[in-house]
């Protein structure tokens, strides 16, 4: 089994798990190896040392070398920001989009008619998820409905295996 570290476009890091490198290549030609946050098929393979575990625990690194002052300079801005995002950042972030998915009755692109019936008490109200338009976000905000654009990742959308 391999473990590897792997990082889309957007810089988020997440872990892969594969049978060999070859299985890991195959995945990711057929477009199998996606970004669990933003669904990316862009993943390139992060630099990664094997653990050995010998018993004997790894000096503290020092803290200043993490700070944003010590990255400045190093890499692109966006680089940095994105390597500075805690991994538990995006772990609450993918638990959070699937629990709004799990509550939620995804109507599609009748978003906006969904919101519109609910609002007018034409339909019962209940928690949906759609797309509409920037157009039609706008509209059913002048119109008093309230909506809030929240870009799901795919990853939330399936189990995990």
């Amino acid at each position: 089994m391999k473990v590897l570290d792997l990082q889309c476009r957007q810089g988020h890091v997440f872990e892969g798990w594969f049978g060999s490198e070859d299985d890991f290549q195959g995945q990711k030609q057929r477009g199998l190896v996606q970004c669990p946050l933003c669904g990316d098929d862009h993943i390139e393979k992060r630099l990664s040392a094997p653990r050995l575990n010998l018993g004997a625990r790894a000096p503290a690194a020092p803290e200043a070398a993490t700070t944003p002052s010590a990255l400045q300079g190093t890499h692109s801005v966006a680089a940095s920001e994105a390597a500075m995002l805690p991994p538990a950042l995006q772990a609450a972030w993918l638990e959070l989009a699937r629990k709004v998915v799990a509550n939620t009755e995804d109507v599609g692109s009748r978003f906006a008619q969904e919101a519109r019936r609910m609002h007018h008490g034409e339909v019962e109200e209940r928690a949906i998820r759609g797309q509409a338009t920037p157009d039609e976000a706008v509209q059913l905000l002048e119109e008093g409905i309230a909506v809030m654009p929240l870009p799901l990742p795919a990853a939330a959308k399936e189990t995990l295996q």
